[in-house]
């Protein structure tokens, strides 16, 4: 390559990197896929499993409804997050069962940071699923920490959470459950990123853990001032796991609102 052509390519990349208009866009698509982000957030997500470890010939669905509402109670920044499951899993001898499963509620505090920040706090899990095999029977409690480091190139995060039963059903298994959740996301042109999000699963109770890595594509559309849409699909594939009925692969999907504060 001569050295006139390199020259010429570095001052282009440069040119782009710092123009406003590719800060801007960049910017806009850390907003988005911030999971600390103050906005009120509406997501539509799917989790769709075509085959299960160890059961053979069925398949899972998990669509969730998931929103996202930030507050300054008690003068502390706060993100109020809660996850709505409905689920179809197969059932023995019945061969689906459809319905809710337990809802999730997070309570978590923003600690905002120049180059890192944190959201940490309690979490609950209401047993209220409709069928013993969408839910745990179990009332849960525990906590989330979650890391975000925006980057030059798109977004670097992380998510822990940890819950464990203290009541419920006595004939169900008591639940001792952590998940760990990396997030990389790099940033395109117009609005498109590639991302990285799947969900590491280990119970502590039974020693069973699932761990999967996925690969996928987003769009996010700046609509106007006030609402940006986020479409995504990333499938997952288990790379490694100790369990049976969970994901031998999976692809999971989704839209989501996110909507400006007026301040």
């Amino acid at each position: 390559m001569s050295k006139r052509l390199s020259a010429f390519l570095l001052s282009f990349t440069a040119i782009t990197l710092v123009s406003p208009s590719w800060a801007q866009e960049h910017d806009d698509l850390n907003a988005a896929n911030n999971p600390l982000t103050p906005k009120i957030t509406f997501n539509f997500q799917n989790y769709y499993t075509p085959e299960l470890k160890g059961i053979d010939d069925r398949h899972a669905n998990q669509f969730l409804l998931r929103g996202l509402v930030p507050s300054d109670l008690f003068g502390v920044p706060q993100l109020f997050r809660f996850t709505l499951p409905i689920a179809t899993a197969p059932e023995f001898p019945r061969d689906y069962v459809t319905g809710l499963g337990d809802l999730t509620l997070m309570d978590i505090f923003v600690f905002p940071g120049k180059e890192v920040s944190l959201g940490v706090g309690p979490l609950v899990v209401l047993p209220t699923a409709t069928d013993d095999a969408l839910g745990a029977g179990k009332w849960q409690a525990g906590a989330v920490c979650m890391a975000v480091a925006p980057q030059k190139w798109g977004l670097l995060a992380g998510l822990v959470t940890y819950q464990a039963s203290f009541a419920g059903d006595d004939n169900r298994d008591d639940v001792s459950l952590a998940t760990v959740q990396p997030i990389v996301n790099i940033n395109l042109s117009d609005g498109f990123y590639l991302r990285s999000t799947a969900i590491l699963d280990f119970d502590l109770e039974t020693g069973e853990y699932t761990i999967p890595v996925g690969f996928g594509i987003g769009k996010v559309i700046q609509v106007n001032d006030k609402l940006t849409l986020n479409a995504f699909i990333e499938p997952q594939y288990t790379v490694c796991s100790r369990d049976t009925g969970g994901p031998k692969w999976q692809i999971f999907a989704g839209i989501n609102f996110q909507f400006a504060l007026d301040r």
